[in-house]
């Protein structure tokens, strides 16, 4: 993206980018969050609206936010055949039948030998997008009739 009477070396610009690079790449915000983090942080709701001063407090706090995600990931224990390299297109629902099958008290082999049986895929990253939604609800389900019991 290309601001209009702006320099290419510009550190707003620079700065600007960094902060939704953050905040859509490595943190994952959703619209509602974002602003809700600009306000906590630097009391606006648009980055447009950040002085250099609120743009390094608000840069501050997403490098820590990012920096304990990645601590508590290195903390987190490995499942086995849990999903790797996961697509950003269907990471959050990749990530969605990671909680129900902790709620089901499953593990992913679960999860994969429904993908095989649904969609005749070996493994749930492998699924496409629709298929990963028809997933969800099966699982989901499952959850819910689990849950009445």
């Amino acid at each position: 993206m290309t601001y209009p009477n702006s320099k290419k070396g510009d550190p707003r610009v620079r700065q600007l980018a960094a902060i939704h690079v953050l905040a859509s790449k490595r943190l994952r915000l959703d619209r509602e969050t974002y602003e809700l983090l600009l306000q906590r942080v630097a009391g606006v709701s648009s980055s447009a609206d950040l002085d250099a001063r609120g743009r390094a407090k608000v840069l501050d706090e997403m490098r820590r936010l990012a920096d304990e995600g990645e601590k508590q990931m290195d903390n987190a224990v490995s499942l086995p055949d849990a999903p790797q390299n996961v697509r950003d297109e269907v990471a959050g629902m990749v990530a969605k039948v990671g909680a129900i099958l902790a709620e089901l008290g499953k593990g992913w082999n679960y999860a994969h030998g429904t993908a095989k049986r649904m969609f005749k895929t070996d493994r749930v990253e492998w699924l496409r997008p629709d298929q990963l939604h028809r997933l969800v609800a099966a699982l989901q389900i499952s959850a819910n009739r689990q849950r009445r019991k």
